[in-house]
């Protein structure tokens, strides 16, 4: 039995323009991104005149977009680009980049234009912070969206009703190969003592999966005459907000409180387990996440990978994490901490690519509108018309 091809599908109030795309996450490879392709439906009827367009955002909301505080926007449009579709600046034939274009191309007839974007080198992935249980209106976040719309020009105002909008999401994957497997080490001497404490720590691995439990080999030689009473373990999310300024959030997204003491004089091998996930940190404000679609279940945000050159240009979210070793110290005048930290990445494995040969031409078209969903009331847009447009633009078969 051949599998079917989904294509998303969603058309604006007045069934003016409809956009359909073969897929709405698009992989960052570091070197490059994968480019937003797609096609767009007009009913000439209903456009009266107007032309259609078709725009690629991505935008950093971090506060209520009804906010403005000191002329400061909560809102920044971080990449904007708007291509005219209808009526066509080029032949038809010669914006075809890709083979689902051509296959919607003939799927939908002649009032089907496609559309061809590609992102700059400086834009984050899709990533969200977790909002808190108080938190009102739209959480903060780095989101992409596809939105077609018909007016008399570019720069005109443009109704809600004549105007359609997708998100869609930039992702990235787990290298393929992994690097070397990360190690740290300290020394550290201490005031009446002859000798030092040795601490290693190392990972099995570069990059863990979402899911996988990180193992770490703690190796401690305590030659001093300090005892070491506990031993934490800490898996550490790192959020750097790039806009104005550069503003680190860390969270502790596992920990292991071990308990185990080295005495003085002492050694301690042993490996710790820890486990990042987002099941145990679900009430914690401020957590980053993958973008999601819709408002299926997401998990912690991935590792972000920039391309060599061009860190300094990104803004947005930028998420790393680490492993924090502390060694909580005894000592007369209270305790002390000697810590080691080992940078690790976080990701999605790369999923298995579709070759073309198995590519169906039976294709299925899948509405999107939020209020579809279980318990999710419409927002605003969706209501003044960011919504499907039911069968009335359907393709027909062929």
């Amino acid at each position: 039995m051949s599998s079917k091809s989904v294509v998303f599908k969603k058309i604006c109030k007045d069934k003016s323009v409809g956009v359909y795309m073969g897929r709405r996450d698009f992989v960052d490879h570091v070197d490059f991104v994968d480019p937003v392709d797609g096609v767009i439906l007009v009913d000439p009827e209903a456009l009266q005149g107007r032309k259609a367009f078709v725009t690629l955002s991505c935008t950093f909301r971090y506060g209520r977009e009804d906010a403005d505080v000191l002329g400061i926007a909560f809102r920044r449009e971080l990449f904007l680009s708007t291509r005219q579709v209808y009526p066509p600046l080029q032949d038809r034939e010669q914006g075809i980049h890709t083979k689902v274009q051509a296959r919607l191309l003939r799927k939908l007839g002649q009032n089907a234009y496609p559309f061809f974007f590609e992102f700059p080198d400086n834009l984050p992935c899709s990533v969200a912070l977790q909002p808190g249980a108080n938190d009102v209106g739209k959480q903060c976040a780095v989101e992409f969206e596809i939105k077609a719309f018909s007016a008399e020009s570019q720069d005109a105002k443009v109704r809600k009703r004549s105007t359609v909008k997708l998100m869609l999401r930039k992702v990235q994957y787990a290298p393929e190969t992994q690097g070397v497997a990360p190690s740290v080490e300290t020394t550290r001497d201490f005031l009446m003592s002859d000798k030092p404490l040795h601490v290693a720590a190392s990972l099995e691995k570069e990059t863990y999966y979402h899911g996988e439990l990180v193992k770490v080999h703690v190796d401690v030689t305590n030659n001093s005459n300090k005892n070491i009473k506990n031993i934490i373990l800490t898996v550490d999310q790192i959020a750097t907000v790039v806009l104005y300024s550069n503003d680190s959030y860390v969270k502790c997204v596992a920990i292991e409180d071990s308990g185990d003491s080295v005495p003085a004089g002492g050694t301690l091998k042993k490996d710790y387990t820890l486990h990042a996930l987002l099941a145990y940190n679900t009430e914690r404000r401020g957590i980053a996440l993958d973008g999601k679609l819709k408002h299926e279940d997401t998990n912690l945000a991935s590792s972000s990978m920039i391309k060599e050159g061009v860190l300094k240009e990104v803004l947005g979210i930028m998420v790393s994490y680490r492993v924090m070793v502390k060694l909580i110290i005894g000592g007369m005048m209270g305790s002390s901490e000697v810590g080691l930290e080992i940078p690790f990445k976080l990701m999605h494995p790369k999923p298995e690519a579709v070759k073309d040969s198995e590519l169906e031409e039976e294709m299925v078209f899948e509405e999107f509108k939020r209020s579809y969903l279980k318990g999710m009331k419409a927002d605003d847009d969706e209501e003044e018309g960011n919504v499907s447009g039911g069968d009335d633009m359907a393709p027909t078969e062929k």
